[in-house]
């Protein structure tokens, strides 16, 4: 396709600057045609049918008279900075049209094509006036984007000609984690909590950090009555503690191919990145410490340790964009860096594939020398088609076989978790739907039973 035959192709798909005919132009020109084969039977001549034509096509282009210049018309999109990912946000382009002439128009957005929209938006802008037209926009992958262009075309209001414009308007969309979880808890804890049955307690015994004074009550341990402040107050006040903060919690999140598994919303690297960062606020809410390190065949990103929520933007600036390598996890190399940067005792939580980790044998030895100092857990998500296929009827030998070589796996993997656990390394599995939940449930027993 030759230079010129692009730049026209890419004009009618909305692309470059120009005038093109509109479909009532077209019409136009059909209902004429037939009109004048029709008049041919009478010996009319070639000239005639010609001349016509060509006074029809004239007449068209006093169309283009009654309808704005291009340097009337400006344009202004009002977009969010942030959107999260699978949620839809909303997009408004303002158009100024300072000319006398209203007009109608069609619309696209420049926005990735990965992105879930109904283009072109349609209406009319009356003359001298501003209109916002609005559309819904659905960002399904992480990262950062540029949208960059406005394609633009418009008619007057008797529409036989079309203008296009493309107008440079540059602005940076980040599209980071689905936060949902992350906001239920920070709005509710317990609410969010009570779904996996793990309440939010107190420490017993006068254990851990003083909070208050308050009434007694029935149910309260009387090792704990303020004898001092009953006797001022004449009522029974006991004393109330709450696990200690301050504590370190350091969060490991695999980006190796097994991440990219896909699962019912996304793939396992995506809900292994919502739970990492609903743990990391639950943590900062309650004064502890957070670090985060993505890996793969090596580091991908370190955050160090830092506390209070503001922390928790840096954390989502530093991992948003993240993705899933094709590589395998080297996770001997990473818990070597590991043990050199976090020299702390903290509590150390992998989101990963517990399958593919237990059969990594190099990194048994370095996670014995990081359980002498620090508490490891490592969490992952069910691998709902091995269930599935575990609770097959074997209907005939087919079924029967892929039953028991299932069977067979689970067997497998719960021989090596045992194997594991005995080294003190702990491992949980939890549904996609629960990741979060069961992590921060977790984190709260951890700290609930003064672990570290």
């Amino acid at each position: 396709m030759t230079k010129s035959l692009k730049s026209l192709w890419a004009r009618f798909l909305f692309q470059g600057r120009g005038v093109l005919p509109s479909k009532r132009l077209l019409w136009l020109f059909t209902l004429l045609s037939i009109a004048l084969i029709v008049v041919s039977i009478w010996d009319i001549s070639w000239m005639f049918l010609l001349t016509v034509n060509i006074l029809v096509l004239i007449a068209s282009l006093f169309d283009l008279m009654f309808s704005p210049k291009k340097r009337e018309l400006s344009f202004k999109r009002i977009a969010p900075v942030e959107m999260e990912r699978g949620i839809s946000y909303l997009v408004q382009i303002e158009i100024k049209n300072h000319s006398p002439y209203s007009l109608a128009f069609q619309l696209i957005d420049g926005i990735p094509q990965s992105f879930i929209q109904q283009f072109p938006l349609k209406g009319n802008v009356v003359a001298r006036t501003n209109a916002l037209v609005s559309y819904e926009v659905v960002a399904p992958i992480r990262g950062e984007y540029e949208i960059d262009k406005i394609y633009f075309r418009y008619t007057s209001l008797i529409g036989l000609w079309e203008k296009q414009l493309t107008i440079e308007k540059s602005d940076t969309l980040k599209v980071i984690p689905d936060l949902t979880e992350t906001k239920q808890y920070l709005e509710n804890a317990q609410k969010f909590l009570l779904y996996e049955g793990v309440k939010i307690r107190k420490q017993q015994s006068g254990v851990g950090e003083f909070a208050k004074i308050r009434s007694y009550v029935v149910g309260d341990d009387p090792r704990n009555i303020n004898w001092r402040q009953t006797a001022k107050l004449r009522e029974v006040m006991t004393n109330e503690y709450e696990p200690e903060h301050g504590k370190y919690v350091t969060i490991l999140i695999d980006c190796g191919r097994m991440m990219g598994a896909e699962l019912k919303k996304g793939n396992r690297l995506e809900k292994s990145l919502e739970a990492a960062i609903t743990v990391a606020a639950a943590a900062l809410q309650k004064g502890d410490y957070v670090s985060v390190l993505a890996f793969s065949k090596e580091v991908k990103v370190f955050v160090p340790a830092a506390k209070g929520m503001a922390h928790l933007q840096t954390i989502l600036q530093a991992v948003y964009n993240i993705e899933v390598d094709a590589a395998e996890s080297n996770y001997a190399a990473v818990l070597h860096y590991l043990e050199t940067m976090q020299k702390k005792r903290s509590f150390i939580l992998l989101f990963s594939d517990v399958r593919t980790f237990l059969h990594e044998e190099s990194a048994l030895t370095y996670l014995k020398r990081i359980r002498q100092r620090h508490l490891f857990l490592m969490i992952g998500i069910e691998d709902t088609t091995l269930q599935k296929r575990i609770q097959l009827q074997p209907e005939n030998t087919q079924m029967a076989m892929i039953k028991s070589i299932a069977q067979q796996q689970m067997l497998i993997k719960k021989k090596e978790k045992v194997k594991w656990e005995k080294q003190g390394l702990q491992m949980i599995e939890a549904r996609e739907e629960k990741l979060a939940i069961a992590a921060v449930s977790s984190y709260i027993e951890v700290m609930n039973r003064n672990l570290l």
